[in-house]
C-alpha cells in the first residue's frame, strides 16, 4: 500500500470511527439529557480534572514515543505496558483515599463514592494503551473503529436503561466503566500482541526521554482544559457547571472528534516523510486546509443552529446552556489547527519546545481563570477565545520554523474556508430569526439549508479544499470497487 493509500485509508477509517462515535454519543447524550438534570452532569464535570490528570500520568507520553520509534521491540512494548498498569493502580489508590477531600472541596458528599467507582476506569483503560499505539503506528484504524463503536453502543444502551430506572448520576458512571471494559476486552481478543515478562530500564529511559516532555506539556494542557470546570464547580454550583459542561460536550463532538481524526492520522503519516522537506510541507499544508474547512463549517454551523438544536433535542430545562454553546463554538473551531501545529513539533522530535510552549501558553491563561472567578462564565469564555488566538500564533510560529509554513501563511490559506463557513452560518442564523416555527422543524430546516448552501457554494466556486476532500472519498470508494 502506497503512502497516499495509507493516508486515504487511515483518514476514512478514522473518520468512520469518530463519526460513528459522534452519532452514538449524540443520540445517547440527547436521551440522557432529557432524563437527567443539569446537576447530575455537573457532578461528573467536577471529577473531570482528577480523572484527566491521572490519565496523563498513566500514559506519560509513551504512546507517542512508541509511535515515533521506528524499530520498537517486544521489550519496549512490555516495558510501557507494565509501567501503565503500575501508575494506573497508584493513581486509583490516591484518588480512593483522597475522595473525601474532593467531596468536601466541592461541598458535594456524593463525589466521594462517585470517584472511587469511576476511578476504576483508569486501571481498565491502562491495559490497552500499547495495543492502541501499535494500531496507530500501522495506520490501522479499522479495528479501532470496530472496537469503539461496539463498546459505545452497549455502554450507551445500559446507561439509558439505568437513567430510565432512576439511577441518576450513576448511569453516567457505569456507562464510562462499561465502555472501558468492553473496549479493553475486545482489544485483547482481537490484538495479536501479548506482553513478555520483562521490564527494561534502558528501554524506559530511551522512551521517556521523548515522552517525558510530552507528559509535562500534556499535563499542563489537561489542567488548563479542565480548570474551568473546577472554577465553575467551586465558585458557582453543580447546576451551572452542568449547563457549561453540556454546552462543552456539544461543541466537543465535532471539534474534538475532528482534532482526534487529524492528529492520530497525520502524526504517523508525517513521520514517514519527515526527511522530505518539500513533501512534508505540502502534505502538512493540505491537511491543515482540508481539516479547517470541515472545522469552520461544523463549528460555525453549530453556533448558528444552537437555539433550536438545544430546545428540540434536550428540552427547555437546558436553555441557559445555549449562549455558552454558541461562544464555545468559536473557541473550538481552532482546535484542529492547534493540534496540527503541535503535531509538527512532535514529528521534528522537538518535545522540548513542545513543553516550553505549553508552559508559556498556560502562564498566559492565568488571567482567563481569574476572569472566570470574578466576572462570570461568559467573560471567561471570551478570555478563552482571546487566549486561543495568542496560543495559535505561538504554536504556528515555532512549527513554521521547522516546516516553513508560518502563521500568516496558514491564515491566508484557511481564510477562504472561514469566509465560506461564515456566509453559510450567517444565512442559517438569520433564517432562525425570521422563520417562526417550533424548535424541531426550524432546526431541520436550518440544518438542510446549511448543508445545501455549503455544498452549493463549494461546487460553484470550485473550492480547492472541498475538492481535495471529495477526491479522497472518491479515491477510496473507487479503490474499494475495483478491488471488489
Amino acid at each position: 500500500m502506497t503512502l497516499r493509500q495509507k493516508t486515504v485509508s487511515g483518514l476514512l477509517w478514522s473518520f468512520v470511527d469518530n463519526i460513528a462515535l459522534l452519532f452514538i454519543s449524540f443520540i445517547v447524550g440527547i436521551i440522557l439529557a432529557r432524563i437527567l438534570s443539569p446537576k447530575e452532569y455537573g457532578l461528573i464535570g467536577m471529577l473531570g480534572i482528577f480523572i484527566a490528570i491521572s490519565q496523563s500520568f498513566i500514559d506519560s507520553g509513551f504512546s507517542q514515543a512508541l509511535i515515533r520509534k521506528q524499530d520498537c521491540t517486544s521489550i519496549d512494548y512490555s516495558t510501557v505496558f507494565y509501567f501503565n498498569i503500575v501508575v494506573s493502580v497508584s493513581f486509583y489508590l490516591l484518588l480512593f483515599f483522597c475522595a473525601g477531600i474532593i467531596g468536601s472541596f466541592f461541598h458535594e458528599p456524593i463525589l466521594k463514592d462517585l470517584i472511587r467507582v469511576l476511578g476504576l476506569g483508569l486501571i481498565i483503560n491502562s491495559l490497552t494503551l500499547v495495543q492502541s499505539a501499535q494500531l496507530t503506528k500501522r495506520i490501522d484504524f479499522k479495528l479501532q473503529a470496530k472496537i469503539s463503536v461496539i463498546s459505545s453502543i452497549f455502554s450507551g444502551i445500559i446507561s439509558i436503561y439505568m437513567a430510565f430506572t432512576g439511577w441518576g448520576v450513576w448511569s453516567l458512571v457505569v456507562s464510562a466503566l462499561l465502555r472501558y471494559s468492553i473496549s479493553s476486552s475486545l482489544f485483547w481478543f482481537w490484538s495479536k500482541w501479548k506482553p513478555i515478562w520483562y521490564f527494561s530500564i534502558n528501554s524506559f529511559k530511551e522512551l521517556f526521554s521523548f515522552g517525558g516532555k510530552l507528559l509535562l506539556s500534556g499535563l499542563i494542557d489537561t489542567i488548563y482544559r479542565n480548570i474551568f470546570n473546577l472554577v465553575i464547580g467551586k465558585y458557582y454550583n453543580a447546576v451551572e457547571l452542568g449547563y457549561y459542561s453540556r454546552a462543552d460536550q456539544f461543541q466537543s463532538l465535532p471539534s474534538s472528534n475532528l482534532q482526534t481524526i487529524i492528529s492520530r492520522v497525520s502524526y504517523p503519516i508525517l513521520l514517514i516523510i519527515k526527511d522530505d522537506v518539500p513533501g512534508l510541507k505540502e502534505a502538512y499544508k493540505k491537511i491543515i486546509k482540508s481539516s479547517m474547512f470541515v472545522s469552520f463549517v461544523l463549528m460555525l454551523g453549530m453556533a448558528a443552529v444552537a437555539r433550536p438544536m438545544i430546545l428540540s433535542l434536550i428540552g427547555e430545562k437546558w436553555e441557559p446552556c445555549i449562549i455558552y454553546l454558541q461562544m464555545l463554538c468559536f473557541v473550538g473551531m481552532l482546535f484542529p489547527l492547534h493540534s496540527l501545529n503541535l503535531t509538527m513539533l512532535q514529528v521534528q522530535g522537538r518535545s522540548d519546545l513542545f513543553l516550553r510552549l505549553e508552559i508559556i501558553k498556560k502562564i498566559l491563561a492565568v488571567p482567563v481563570i481569574i476572569i472566570g472567578i470574578f466576572l462570570g462564565i461568559k467573560a471567561m469564555i471570551l478570555g478563552m477565545l482571546l487566549h486561543n488566538l495568542i496560543a495559535l500564533y505561538l504554536n504556528s510560529y515555532w512549527s513554521g520554523r521547522s516546516s516553513g509554513y508560518y502563521f500568516f501563511d496558514q491564515i491566508k490559506d484557511i481564510l477562504p474556508s472561514f469566509l465560506l463557513a461564515l456566509t453559510m452560518s450567517s444565512v442559517v442564523f438569520a433564517e432562525g430569526l425570521l422563520i417562526k416555527l417550533s424548535p424541531l422543524p426550524l432546526f431541520i430546516i436550518q440544518l438542510a439549508t446549511g448543508i445545501l448552501l455549503t455544498l452549493g457554494l463549494s461546487e460553484v466556486f470550485h473550492f480547492k479544499d472541498y475538492n481535495y476532500i471529495k477526491e479522497i472519498v472518491r479515491e477510496k470508494f473507487l479503490t474499494k470497487k475495483i478491488n471488489g
